[in-house]
């Protein structure tokens, strides 16, 4: 440390320090005070933001359960669009979906899910193909259906699985494979995974089983 004898010794080392110092304090200090505000900024527009979703949102759901489904529509597109940063995004497509369903646009409400499927929200992917499987059996398309669960990462859907073995063994079901999908509903029940209707399934492809098999007298 240096020792000065005098005031005007430490006066001239203070003029001196601020000559070679004082541009880059004052950028510093500048630049400093602009990232705290720029920061603030920045978290109060994504609150409001995300307050204005919330909002809408609520309006969604309640224009759906009212079964208004122009409104649903307008709302949810408007929600995409204003705020297509935030997760209420996903999931007014997801009722976005169901609407275009509802109004046998199914192509869009194929659209919608795929493009929800392909986000990074692995619980909103899973629960936009388990919807898109469900729609591709209305409709009939029972082996896309399967291509479609055998293309999800086994990985990114660990928690669903139990939901895509009832799933496949539905589809299974659907294509008259009863021993495929007696395996896929084992399987989904071995995972732990319940659902009310599992186990009806389950006894149903039994009585089914039975009631294919000739009895002894038949086979006579």
């Amino acid at each position: 440390m240096e020792i000065y004898d005098t005031e005007e010794e430490q006066l001239e080392a203070v003029k001196r320090w601020w000559k070679e110092n004082g541009q880059a304090t004052i950028i510093g200090l500048v630049m400093g005070i602009a990232l705290i505000l720029g920061w603030n900024y920045w978290h109060d527009h994504k609150k409001v933001q995300a307050e204005l979703a919330s909002s809408l949102y609520s309006e969604l759901l309640q224009a759906t359960a009212s079964n208004n489904l122009e409104s649903a529509e307008k709302l949810a597109e408007r929600i995409q669009k204003e705020h297509p940063k935030t997760e209420y995004a996903a999931y007014s497509g997801l009722l976005l979906a169901k609407v275009k369903v509802q109004q046998g646009d199914l192509t869009k409400a194929e659209a919608i899910l795929t493009h929800i499927a392909s986000g990074s929200n692995k619980e909103l992917s899973n629960i936009a193909n388990i919807r898109h499987v469900r729609l591709m059996m209305a409709n009939g398309q029972y082996e896309q259906g399967l291509q479609l669960i055998n293309s999800i990462d086994p990985a990114s859907s660990v928690s669903y699985s139990g939901n895509y073995d009832e799933l496949v063994g539905d589809l299974y079901v659907a294509l008259d494979r009863p021993e495929l999908a007696r395996s896929s509903y084992q399987k989904a029940l071995e995972s732990g995974y319940r659902s009310p209707l599992l186990q009806l399934k389950m006894d149903d492809l039994t009585v089914s089983e039975k009631d294919a098999t000739p009895t002894t007298e038949t086979q006579k």
